[in-house]
């Protein structure tokens, strides 16, 4: 099974909520942020249209999302991902979010090789064999501790990316969410390193659990944007797709692109002169 299901944009069903009764947490608590992968990285900028969408089971597509988006996200995923954040102590929040990120430290190293940043690649390295040395299996952060923060993840997908491999059909998969074949490639061949490889199917879902629970309850805060959409599927589509391609660029904007902010920049400065 993948292990970076959770990276999609707005569903992720989890069949773990047995910690949530048990936890308690004081009303008046001040919530600790717990480190997430797509929704840190969304906002309004990013929900533009975008021309290399490839959607050919376009009419099954929003069916699925009927599905997920008016039954099994406000049902299921919603409330439980929300119980589990506001009842859940934040330090096992945060040991669980830990523990999960730094099994797939390897993965983005070798993806930052192959995408041509060695920099990166070595902080991951390095951030895996500490906080897994010293950090009890990767519970504790040691690493930010140690002033080496966490780089931006990496995908086999990201690097296919990268080198000019396209998204390929999109699909929008019930229980799942979005999801491309260049991700679905990708995530199967991140499968392939240790210790990911070592998950069985049973704990590979759990990974896909937890992780979906804090993605899901991040996106809250971007519920508006959705909800104010013409179209909340073709909305979902592009930003999914649009996030994909920011990540294959490793982070960076496209040339054209900043050459037009700066040419912007320099027509608000004229007007200022008026």
């Amino acid at each position: 099974m993948s292990n970076h299901l959770t990276k999609n944009i707005i569903f992720s069903v989890l069949l773990t909520a047995s910690l949530v009764g048990c936890a308690d947490t004081p009303e008046n608590q001040e919530k600790e942020t717990v480190p997430t992968n797509v929704a840190e990285q969304i906002n309004a900028e990013e929900f533009e249209s975008v021309n290399d969408v490839y959607d050919p089971l376009e009419g099954f597509n929003r069916v699925m999302w009927d599905l997920n988006y008016d039954y099994l996200d406000p049902y299921l995923a919603r409330p439980i991902s929300l119980a589990y954040v506001d009842y859940t102590p934040n330090p096992v929040r945060l040991g669980i979010a830990n523990f999960f990120a730094n099994l797939d430290e390897p993965a983005s190293m070798v993806n930052s090789f192959i995408m041509q940043n060695p920099e990166d690649a070595v902080a991951h390295f390095n951030r895996f064999w500490i906080n897994t040395v010293f950090g009890i299996a990767g519970l504790i952060d040691i690493a930010s501790a140690a002033d080496i923060p966490p780089p931006s993840s990496r995908a086999f997908g990201d690097s296919l990316g990268y080198y000019g491999v396209g998204n390929g059909p999109y699909f929008m998969v019930p229980f799942y969410g979005p999801v491309t074949l260049r991700e679905g490639v990708g995530d199967a061949a991140d499968g392939l390193y240790l210790p990911l490889s070592l998950l069985t199917f049973w704990q590979s879902l759990g990974k896909w659990a937890f992780e979906g629970m804090e993605d899901r309850a991040a996106l809250v805060k971007q519920e508006s944007l959705l909800e104010d959409s013409p179209d909340p599927y073709v909305f979902t589509r592009d930003a999914y797709i649009q996030h994909k391609n920011f990540r294959a660029t490793g982070g960076e904007t496209p040339v054209d692109e900043a050459e037009n902010e700066e040419q912007f920049d320099d027509y608000l400065d004229e007007i200022d002169d008026y």
